[in-house]
Formats: structure tokens, sequence, C-alpha cells
């Protein structure tokens, strides 16, 4: 699974003019699935986004989660974030997990991370969704597992 996270001040994301997702500070994470991602790489994936140190401490050093701050974390699904770029003008989705699959892996993303934080919002599977956020820094990650 790939994530694209950005620090955020804020970040919303809307499905035909209507909020689906909305969150204050915290992390807006894009989420992409691969072809032989699986719920292990799920729950390795949350445990990332939960406990990624990130956000500024008292000394100003990037030292606390989105958990330690209370945090919004706001996740979406990218289906474009598994595309392999490495050749031509073109890229290739051929990595991707299948549509059916990538939607079932993500819905358990979601309730695996509605289940152990409350603060999880959410974008909506395979909709034509409109992002938008603060970035906070800029801070941006790009994590793989």
């Amino acid at each position: 699974m790939i994530a694209l996270i950005q620090r955020v001040s804020w970040a919303k994301v809307e499905v035909d003019h209507q909020i689906t997702g909305q969150i204050e500070q915290g992390l807006l994470a894009l989420v992409g699935m691969q072809k032989t991602d699986q719920r292990e790489q799920a729950d390795k994936l949350l445990h990332k986004l939960l406990n990624y140190r990130v956000f500024a401490d008292n000394d100003d050093k990037m030292n606390l989660s989105v958990t330690d701050i209370q945090g919004g974390l706001l996740l979406v699904p990218q289906f474009t974030l598994a595309a392999d770029t490495k050749k031509g003008m073109r890229p290739s989705f051929s990595s991707a997990k299948a549509p059916a699959e990538a939607e079932q892996l993500f819905s358990y993303l979601l309730a695996q991370a509605q289940a152990r934080y409350s603060r999880v919002q959410s974008g909506r599977f395979g909709a034509d969704m409109q992002v938008s956020l603060l970035n906070d820094g800029p801070v941006t990650f790009s994590l793989e597992v």
C-alpha cells in the first residue's frame, strides 16, 4: 500500500458538491492499493498513519503523531498512486489492485481506522472527488508498506 500524507491545517473531500469528509488540523492520507496488498499491509499502514511523528513538539521538532495532538485523519482512496510511471509518457495501472478488491481493502482500512481512532473521516471509493486542503509546512511524505 502506498499513502501520500500531508500535514494539514484543514482538509475536506467533496462528491457532487457534498462534503463526505472534513478535518481540522491533522493528516490527509491519499491511499493507493497495489495488486499484492492484503489486510496485513492495511494494518501496517494504519499503524504508521496513527503513529508517524510529523507534528511539532514544544521544542519545534517533529516528535508528535496525529493521535498525540488529537488531530483528524482524512483517508482518501486514490487509484493513481499505484501507477507504474517508470517507462513511457503514460502511466500504467497494471500494478494496481482490481477495483472491487481495492474497494474492499479500503473499506477494511477505514473500518479499522474508525475502530481505533475517533477522528477519522474519508472520501468515497470510486467517486469523482474534489479534495481541498491547507498543507501545513508544507509537510508531505510518501509511505509504502
